[in-house]
């Protein structure tokens, strides 16, 4: 097998692919081979020994897959070889092949292809639990999404659309808007030229801010939440967290919302399964559609973190191993 490996913690540049001898299932696991990988900002951070999660180099990153089921391990039952699957890791993705435990698996239906199934649990599933678990966003609300044109942001777009709500999308482009914009979104800010706040308060104010980006964008949008409003903090792709006056939320008597969907999946796996049934049936409908706008091969794992770090994804990006 192959893999893209972090070597040390120094970012993007510190990764080389290695042969590495084929895993082999252990009690409880399945070998996955992996068609495609989705690529997340967890992935650049853990690079950096920034994330929650502090794996020691070498290790390889990528916590969204899927593929084919290789081999089965004994004592699993549910999955068997050419099983399409698909599967939330901590790390390990980028590889050719991985042996992962067949709980995290999920099988993926027949009307989603691999590459696809690969970019989607992540983004949809942070963005279902914030919205709905989180945010309770009803229909007729009116939304307000950061970074609207990266992985998450372009998920809530669609959910949202979905669910009914009126949507503004702010990004830094109108290229970026137009996806947004295609996507579901009703509204458009470029916040790299407007005044956000005045812009979001000229439409009357936004009853849920969806906030990925954190920085100094996320004390305007604040401002910009009707009375009872509610700002979900999903991260702070910035690169820096922002210091939020805590009278504002007394005035307002507005809710800022943390969203850790990823520590909060691991706690409540049976709640989790669940959102990404209602996630693929909404995709089975059509009214959600990933965007992948470019892959990779292991080789460039670099660079795709490089482009996602100087913000030149537009919805999501894949590695083909």
């Amino acid at each position: 097998m192959r893999a893209a490996m972090v070597t040390e913690l120094s970012g993007p540049d510190a990764i080389e692919v290695r042969e590495m001898d084929d895993p082999e299932p252990k009690k409880g696991q399945v070998v996955v081979k992996v068609a495609s990988a989705g690529v997340n900002f967890p992935d650049l951070l853990l690079t950096r020994g920034m994330y929650q999660l502090k794996p020691p180099p070498p290790f390889s990153p990528g916590g969204e897959i899927a593929g084919t089921v290789a081999a089965v391990g004994e004592g699993v039952d549910g999955f068997a070889i050419g099983d399409r699957v698909m599967a939330i890791l901590p790390f390990g993705g980028f590889a050719t092949h991985l042996a992962v435990s067949a709980r995290q698996l999920v099988t993926v239906p027949d009307t989603m292809e691999l590459e696809t199934a690969s970019a989607f649990a992540f983004t949809y599933g942070t963005s279902w639990h914030g919205l709905v678990d989180r945010g309770a966003l009803a229909e007729g609300e009116r939304l307000l999404v950061l970074g609207a044109a990266g992985g998450v942001g372009l998920a809530a777009v669609e959910i949202g659309a979905a669910l009914g709500a009126e949507v503004v999308a702010a990004a830094s482009s109108d290229e970026k808007l137009e996806l947004c914009k295609a996507h579901g979104a009703s509204h458009g800010i470029r916040y790299d030229q407007d005044d956000l706040k005045k812009a979001a308060k000229a439409l009357g104010g936004v009853d849920v801010v969806y906030d990925p980006v954190g920085g100094d964008f996320a004390e305007p949008a604040l401002r910009s939440l009707r009375p009872g409003g509610r700002h979900l903090v999903i991260g702070f792709a910035a690169g820096s967290i922002p210091a939020v006056r805590w009278n504002l939320a007394l005035l307002k008597e507005c809710s800022i919302v943390g969203v850790a969907w990823g520590a909060w999946a691991m706690r409540h796996p049976k709640d989790h399964a669940a959102n990404l049934q209602k996630l693929i049936a909404l995709h089975a409908e059509g009214k959600l559609k990933p965007h992948i706008s470019k892959r990779y091969s292991l080789e460039e794992v670099p660079q795709a973190l490089r482009d996602m770090d100087e913000r030149r994804v537009k919805g999501k990006v894949v590695i083909v191993p």
